[in-house]
């Protein structure tokens, strides 16, 4: 993967290269603050971006906006958020400017090198990638929701695994049964949520947006 990394803090940035690297990943640019990373993204095209959300000047949301250009701008290249705590409202409206290719985690998935790189080889592919607390704070009253009333218990237990971005034998291994009826599930799910037949990446992407947003 080609990627570039914005995030404030020196020593965090310069290990997330590092380990990129190691791993035979090229880090195109790795910068400080949302107007670099704008012009990185701009001058590199790279397959994937890690975005810290709060950067300078204030701290706040800067990394957010710059992150939605970037989807605006360059819809090829995939968005990884990263942040120190869940703020679902960040999370929202990194969704709601395009389902594919984008991820958000917590920083501290960073010590887990193998799970971290695996989401952002997802987010890079066109994949979601999202961390399983923010999918628990996202879609918290999602199981009352009238949309989702139609799913088992079961199809709702895939379908979270899914918003995770867990594949179809990873799912079938955290839930000890066989690929073959997480396939079931899942197709199932697509089918009560009314998903039109196309590509099953594409209704993964959509059944997990529909998900996240009832």
């Amino acid at each position: 993967m080609r990627v570039v990394i914005a995030e404030d803090a020196a020593v965090l940035r310069e290990l997330l290269a590092q380990m990129l690297a190691e791993r035979g990943h090229e880090v195109c640019a790795s910068v400080g603050d949302a107007d670099a990373l704008r012009a990185a993204v701009a001058a590199h095209r790279p397959d994937v971006t890690v975005v810290d959300i709060r950067m300078p000047p204030s701290h706040t949301d800067e990394g957010l906006r710059a992150a939605i250009d970037i989807r605006a701008e360059h819809p090829g290249t995939g968005v990884l958020l990263f942040s120190q705590y869940v703020e679902t409202k960040y999370a929202t409206r990194l969704l709601a400017a395009g389902s594919a290719g984008v991820g958000y985690l917590l920083k501290d998935r960073v010590a887990n090198i193998a799970e971290f790189t695996d989401a952002l080889e997802r987010v890079a592919a066109g994949g979601t990638a999202l961390d399983p607390e923010v999918v628990t704070q996202l879609a918290g009253a999602s199981h009352r929701a009238a949309e989702l009333a139609p799913l088992t218990g079961r199809e709702r237990d895939v379908l979270s695994l899914m918003a995770e971005g867990r594949s179809n034998a990873a799912i079938a291994q955290a839930l000890f049964v066989s690929q073959g009826t997480v396939e079931k599930h899942v197709a199932a799910v697509f089918d009560k949520l009314g998903l039109p037949n196309s590509h099953d990446h594409n209704r993964r992407v959509l059944a997990v947006i529909r998900y996240l947003r009832s």
